[in-house]
């Protein structure tokens, strides 16, 4: 029937999927009306609000879906990119790291621990939870692109223009997997592939 909390949320999605944020976070919080309960519920809707800039409601009603179900890997990981956005780093990794925990097969909740430990400045950690999420999905052009200007930060430059080339072979018009292949060539002292590279 109509009034099947999942039959709100599916469509929701749909819509949120199509851009209609405002309608998708009308009809989560009908699923959620419908069934208080629905942790599914809970995290869709904390997702439309983080796409909406609404990050403290988004960050509680996450909570909420992680309360109603705290093995659920998926609103840990969006809590965890919800407190990124919030700049509070450090809760942001203990969820994101929290999500791979529960499922260790889950490239999204690596890939978005790796920005997270980015951002902290752990960098060796950064590179070996990115090249977990690579060996996840090894077709992930942003992964491989994030991995190659890590390296380049911690000075590892033949790695880092492997990886960065390799961002490129998967998604040639990534302008900054282009541009990092550019200042890695550079430091290279291959400055005729930099000027190449780097004009593309």
């Amino acid at each position: 029937g109509f009034n099947d909390h999942r039959v709100f949320s599916n469509f929701g999605i749909i819509l949120k999927n199509h851009g209609k944020l405002q309608e998708a976070a009308l009809l989560q919080r009908k699923a959620i009306e419908v069934e208080p309960n629905f942790a599914e519920g809970h995290s869709n809707l904390g997702i439309v609000l983080r796409d909406l800039g609404k990050l403290k409601e988004a960050e509680l009603a996450t909570r909420k879906a992680i309360e109603l179900k705290p093995n659920y890997a998926e609103a840990h990981s969006n809590l965890g990119n919800v407190l990124r956005d919030l700049g509070r780093l450090q809760e942001a990794k203990v969820y994101a790291r929290k999500a791979t925990e529960i499922r260790p097969d889950y490239f999204e909740a690596y890939y978005h621990l790796g920005t997270i430990l980015n951002s902290l400045g752990k960098l060796q950690q950064a590179v070996l939870t990115f090249r977990k999420a690579i060996e996840l999905k090894p077709d992930s052009a942003e992964a491989y692109s994030n991995l190659g200007a890590i390296l380049k930060d911690l000075g590892n430059l033949k790695e880092a223009e492997l990886a960065t080339r390799k961002a490129i072979e998967l998604k040639p018009d990534n302008p900054n997997a282009n541009s990092n292949l550019g200042a890695i060539l550079k430091d290279l002292g291959n400055l005729k592939e930099a000027e190449l590279v780097t004009r593309k």
